[in-house]
C-alpha cells in the first residue's frame, strides 16, 4: 500500500475510534430535546409562578457515558436544577424545581414567557425551550368585623392589582367557596367563628382558588385579625406548602387592648375575646409557631405617637393596634403613619409595602424557619372600669370615671351606631371642649372597628370625670349600646392572672389579682372577676384575699375581667380593670368515656351479628 493511501486509511480509523469514544448523541441540537413536566409527569408548555415542575432531557440515541446536564433560566443564566444522564441512557429528569418568582424580572417587569436552557457536553450549543408563565393569585384575608368588600380597592376594575396584571381573590367574594365570620356589625350579639374555624374556611377558599386558576401556590395579603387566621392555617391546616408568602397589615400578634370594649358588651364573641392580649400572647402564640417555610412580612401603623392621643393602646399605635403588638412575633416589619382602618384602602401602603412583595423575583423568597415560642414580657395596660349600657332614643346616660393621680388618661368610646353625642366635664366640673390637637380627639366612622371616638389628657386633675352620652336624630329607635373606659398611665397598677389558660372542662382555675400603689397603702380594696361565657351569660366572683377558684362548666373561650376598687391614703377612689382570656378544653375523661362507650357498642354489635349468624347456621343444619 502506497504511503498516501496508508495515511488516509489510518486517519479514517482514528476518526472512527475518536467518534466512538464520545457520547453517542450527535453534536446537533435537533438530536437533544428539552421539555417540562408537571407533578403528574405530563408534558407542559406553561406554568404558574410557584408551581413545582421537572425538566427532562431526551436523546435520539443513547449517551455513551454518564453526563451531567445543567438547567438555567434565561435571561441571567440563573441555575435552577440539574440531572445526570447515565451512560447508555437516552434521557434524565431533574428533581422537583419550583417556579417561584419566575413571573417577575428586573425592574418589576412581568415575564410572560421564560427561556430555559440545558447545558452539557452532549451539545456544542445549549438546548433551549420556551415556557409561558402566569402570575400567582393573590388571596386577601379580612379582619375583625369585616368582609370581602374591605379589599375593593385592590380587586375592583382598575384597582391596585390591575396594573400589575394580578388577579385578587378576597375571602368571601364568591369567587371560591368560603365565607369567614369575624363579626357582623348588624348582628353584634350573634356568635362569630373561632380563629380555628375561620382558618378552616380560609383553607377551603385557597383550595378553590387553586382549582380555578390551576395554580399551586398563592400569596396571602391579610389585614388585622386576618393575619392571625392565616398564621393558624399555615401552622395547623396547610398539608403541603401552597402559600408563597404572608404579607400582613396591622395584624395584632400581641392582641389589642381595645377588644375589652366590645367584649364587655358580649359583642362579636368569641372573636373579640380571642383578640385580648392574654389570649394571643399566652395561648395562641405559644402554640402557633410553625411557618412551614413561608416568609412573614409585617406592617405596623404609627400615626399616634403621643400617649394621651391613643384611646386604648400603647404607642406608637394605629388607634387599635400598637407597634409592640404588631411586632410580637419575629419577622421583618415596616412602619407607616397610617390608621388601622385605612390600611386596605391606602394606595401608599400598596405601593410602598405590598407591591414590592408581590413582585419578588426568583431567589428573593427566604425559607422561614420556626421561631421559638413567644413569651410575654410587657407590663399590662391599665384601664379604669369599663362602663357599659344603652342610651335610649331621645335619652341620655351619665358615667362617672374616677381618675386618681395619673400621668395620662385616654378615653375610648365604643358606639356601634356611631350616633351618640358626648360631653365631658373634668374633675373641676367644667365642660371641656375636645380638640384634635389638644386632646387627640379622633372619630372613626368605620363600623368595623373597636373604637368610634377617642380623646385624652395629660396630667388630668384627680377626681370624678363625668361623661354624658346623648342620643341624636341618628340614634336607632331601639337605642344605642355603648362601652366606655379610660386607659391610664401612672398611679395604681392592677396585676392579675389565671392559674390555667387552657384548662380542661371541670378543672378548677384560680384567678388572682392585686392592686398596688407604689410606696403607698390602699384601703377598702375589693376585687372581683366578671366571666363572659361562650353562651353570652356572665358570672361574677369575688376575690377574697386576692384569689378565687372557679370551675368551668362549658368549653370554649371565656373572657375574664378582673375589676379592682380601693381608696388612696387621702380617701380618693381608685379603680382599675384588666382583661384575661381562658380557653376551656373538652375533658379528657369525657373523651375516654365516649371512646369506651363506642367500643362497648361495637362489641355488642359484633356479638349480635355472631348470635344471628349462629342461629341461621343451626336453622340451615336442621333443615
Amino acid at each position: 500500500m502506497r504511503p498516501a493511501k496508508l495515511l488516509l486509511f489510518v486517519s479514517v480509523i482514528f476518526l472512527i475510534v475518536q467518534r466512538a469514544s464520545l457520547p453517542s448523541a450527535a453534536h446537533e441540537n435537533d438530536q437533544v430535546k428539552l421539555s417540562l413536566k408537571n407533578r403528574a409527569g405530563n408534558a407542559i408548555t406553561s406554568v404558574t409562578d410557584g408551581d413545582l415542575l421537572k425538566l427532562s432531557v431526551t436523546l435520539t440515541t443513547a449517551a455513551g457515558q454518564a453526563t451531567e446536564v445543567l438547567f438555567e433560566l434565561v435571561p441571567g443564566n440563573k441555575p435552577i436544577g440539574k440531572c445526570t444522564m447515565p451512560g447508555g441512557a437516552k434521557g434524565c429528569d431533574s428533581e422537583g424545581i419550583s417556579a417561584l418568582g419566575w413571573f417577575w424580572g428586573e425592574g418589576g417587569k412581568p415575564q410572560l414567557s421564560r427561556t430555559i436552557r440545558a447545558v452539557s457536553a452532549l451539545t456544542k450549543e445549549p438546548v433551549t425551550t420556551e415556557v409561558r408563565v402566569a402570575p400567582r393569585p393573590v388571596v386577601m384575608v379580612h379582619g375583625f368585623m369585616s368582609a370581602a368588600t374591605t379589599w375593593d380597592s385592590y380587586s375592583k376594575t382598575g384597582g391596585f392589582l390591575a396594573p400589575l396584571g394580578l388577579t385578587g381573590f378576597a375571602v368571601g367574594d364568591g369567587k371560591a367557596e368560603g365565607v369567614m365570620n369575624t363579626g357582623d356589625t348588624s348582628k353584634p350579639t350573634f356568635r362569630t367563628n373561632t380563629l380555628a374555624e375561620n382558618a378552616a374556611i380560609l383553607g377551603r377558599y385557597i383550595a378553590g382558588v387553586k382549582s380555578a386558576t390551576k395554580a399551586e401556590m398563592v400569596d396571602i395579603v391579610a389585614h388585622s385579625m386576618g393575619g392571625i387566621i392565616s398564621r393558624y392555617y399555615i401552622d395547623r391546616l396547610m398539608s403541603e406548602r401552597d402559600v408563597a408568602q404572608l404579607v400582613m397589615l396591622g395584624s395584632p400578634h400581641g392582641g389589642s387592648d381595645c377588644s375589652g370594649l366590645p367584649s364587655a358588651l358580649g359583642f362579636y364573641a368569641p372573636a373579640s375575646l380571642e383578640l385580648r392580649p392574654t389570649y394571643l400572647r399566652e395561648v395562641f402564640n405559644r402554640q402557633i409557631t410553625h411557618r412551614r417555610g413561608v416568609p412573614f412580612f409585617m406592617l405596623a401603623g404609627n400615626p399616634i405617637i403621643e400617649s394621651f392621643k391613643a384611646p386604648c393602646t400603647g404607642v406608637p399605635s394605629d388607634v387599635v393596634v400598637a407597634k409592640e403588638s404588631a411586632s410580637a412575633i419575629t419577622g421583618p416589619m415596616v412602619e407607616m403613619p397610617i390608621l388601622h382602618t385605612d390600611m386596605t384602602k391606602s394606595e401608599a401602603v400598596f405601593q410602598k409595602f405590598v407591591r414590592g412583595h408581590l413582585q419578588k423575583q426568583m431567589g428573593e423568597f427566604p425559607s422561614e424557619s420556626d421561631p421559638p415560642s413567644a413569651t410575654n414580657s410587657i407590663e399590662p395596660v391599665q384601664f379604669t372600669q369599663v362602663f357599659k349600657g344603652r342610651v335610649n332614643a331621645g335619652g341620655t346616660k351619665e358615667v362617672n370615671v374616677n381618675l386618681d393621680q395619673v400621668a395620662v388618661a385616654s378615653f375610648a368610646l365604643f358606639d356601634p351606631s356611631r350616633s351618640l353625642d358626648l360631653t365631658v366635664r373634668g374633675a373641676s366640673g367644667n365642660v371641656i371642649e375636645l380638640k384634635p390637637d389638644v386632646n387627640g380627639l379622633i372619630k372613626v366612622d368605620d363600623p368595623a372597628t373597636m373604637v368610634h371616638l377617642g380623646y385624652g389628657f395629660e396630667n388630668p386633675k384627680p377626681g370624678p370625670w363625668k361623661v354624658t352620652l346623648t342620643a341624636t336624630a341618628k340614634t336607632p329607635g331601639a337605642g344605642a349600646d355603648f362601652a366606655l373606659s379610660a386607659r391610664v398611665v401612672g398611679g395604681a397598677i392592677l396585676r392579675a392572672n389565671a392559674s390555667q389558660l387552657l384548662p380542661a372542662l371541670n378543672q378548677p382555675i384560680t384567678f388572682a389579682g392585686a392592686l398596688e400603689l407604689p410606696g403607698k397603702a390602699l384601703t377598702n380594696t375589693a376585687i372581683k372577676a366578671v366571666i363572659h361565657k361562650p353562651d353570652g351569660k356572665e358570672e361574677e366572683l369575688v376575690l377574697s384575699g386576692g384569689k378565687v377558684d372557679w370551675m368551668p362548666a362549658e368549653t370554649g373561650v371565656h373572657g375574664v375581667d378582673i375589676i379592682a376598687q380601693a381608696n388612696a391614703p387621702d380617701g380618693s377612689p381608685i379603680e382599675r380593670t384588666t382583661f384575661l382570656s381562658v380557653e376551656v378544653q373538652p375533658a379528657a375523661e369525657k373523651g375516654r368515656r365516649n371512646l369506651n362507650l363506642l367500643m362497648a357498642a361495637a362489641g355488642a354489635l359484633f356479638l349480635l351479628v355472631l348470635w344471628w349468624g349462629w342461629g341461621k347456621f343451626r336453622r340451615q343444619k336442621q333443615a
